[in-house]
């Protein structure tokens, strides 16, 4: 299989992050560091912030060029305070390995950043409020792949209503970035017949990290 040593051989020019042209005002006022943007977030007025133990802010290599996108933090993440630690994390390591891919080698992160009570989907307001932030995130990070897992990344960022299995496979762009919509790992444990879908959208991310790299 193939390593992230193998994806990264050619310099290219970094998306501009004044690109972000569905960000609004407000957000594209100032780009921070993932450090003080993490402090920032850590102060937002959500409600779930004051029901959370922990901010899940994100985990992994914010210089990999491969950006995964959740839903929400759940009993483990909040528990721990970092992304896809619980059973979809060892899922997500799983499907990384079977790529060539480890976890170190990827920024993972979530559209909300603290767990909604009993592990529920976010309301549109909870993630209206988190939105900016992830998209700033992207700004600082301007990855070179981004990886939507699930349903409500896909709709938040792609601003769609469109479900996974019709969205799946088509090419989508954030801001001239590549993005690969794709299942979320939760849902492969409930429906294990669909992870060969997910693995063959998970081999588009070394295509498309060539095809960006001009290789």
């Amino acid at each position: 299989m193939f390593g992230i040593e193998h994806l990264l051989p050619c310099p290219v020019s970094a998306p501009n992050p004044n690109d972000y042209s569905k960000s609004s005002e407000a957000e594209l006022k100032e780009f921070r560091t993932l450090e003080e943007l993490m402090k920032e977030v850590s102060e937002i007025d959500c409600p779930l912030r004051h029901a959370a133990k922990n901010t899940v802010f994100s985990d992994g290599n914010p210089d990999s060029g491969i950006m995964f996108i959740g839903e929400a933090p759940g009993k483990d993440e909040d528990e721990q305070g970092k992304p896809f630690v619980g059973q979809s994390g060892q899922l997500l390591n799983e499907m990384l390995r079977a790529v060539g891919l480890r976890r170190n080698e990827v920024y993972i992160t979530n559209i909300v950043f603290w767990r909604p009570p009993g592990n529920r989907t976010p309301s549109a307001d909870e993630i209206s409020i988190c939105l900016p932030y992830v998209r700033k995130q992207i700004a600082i990070i301007r990855p070179r792949v981004i990886v939507l897992l699930g349903s409500v990344a896909i709709q938040a960022l792609l601003e769609t209503r469109s479900s996974v299995a019709s969205i799946r496979g088509r090419p989508h762009l954030i801001s001239g970035i590549p993005v690969i919509p794709t299942y979320h790992p939760a849902y492969l444990l409930r429906s294990p017949g669909q992870k060969s879908l997910a693995f063959q959208d998970f081999l588009r991310i070394a295509r498309n990290l060539k095809s960006s790299y001009g290789c």
